[in-house]
């Protein structure tokens, strides 16, 4: 009787060994940034029958609808220039608006037309990069003039430049 009372309690025993559980998952998500960059117009300029001591402007708006600060750098390449005339032309680029013809904000790059640049599009900051943060736009100001000292040689004369804007993100770079 006594060995049957044991074997019942060790039962019993066996039986109380359960416990009480319980497990939730949690999940995560994960999205990308984006960095958008926008210049407009797409063309800047289309001067023709230019003559020495003409000069010209036009705000280039270089926008960002991506979700991330840009950081961009400008270059430049000229094309179809045979007579020298990219190198005749000067080319300053300011910050802001233009005001009775003349752009009128802070200097960012004052020089020829062949060496135009803002920056450097290297990865990383670099002295002269702009930034722009996310739904914002930088106007430009370009405003070129064909020095009155030009001489016959520009007769007829005819370039190119190709302007390059090219953004990185700012964050963690």
């Amino acid at each position: 009787m006594l060995l049957a009372s044991s074997l019942a309690t060790v039962g019993a025993g066996a039986m109380s060994l359960a416990v009480f559980t319980d497990s939730k998952a949690s999940t995560g998500a994960w999205t990308t940034g984006t960095i958008i960059l926008g210049v407009a117009p797409a063309t800047s300029f289309n001067a023709t029958g230019i003559m020495p001591g003409d000069t010209g402007t036009q705000v280039i708006a270089v926008s960002n609808t991506g979700t991330g600060q840009l950081r961009y750098a400008m270059t430049t390449a000229i094309s179809g220039d045979s007579k020298g005339l990219a190198a005749q032309m000067t080319l300053s680029i300011t910050t802001g608006p233009i005001a009775a013809g003349v752009c009128t904000g802070a200097s960012v790059y004052s020089g020829t037309l062949t060496a135009a640049a803002l920056g450097n599009p290297a990865q990383g900051a670099d002295a002269g990069d702009r930034t722009v943060n996310s739904a914002a736009t930088d106007n430009l100001c370009f405003q070129w003039t064909f020095p009155k000292a030009s001489g016959n040689g520009f007769q007829a004369a005819a370039t190119n430049a190709t302007f390059t804007f090219a953004a990185e993100q700012t964050a963690n770079n």
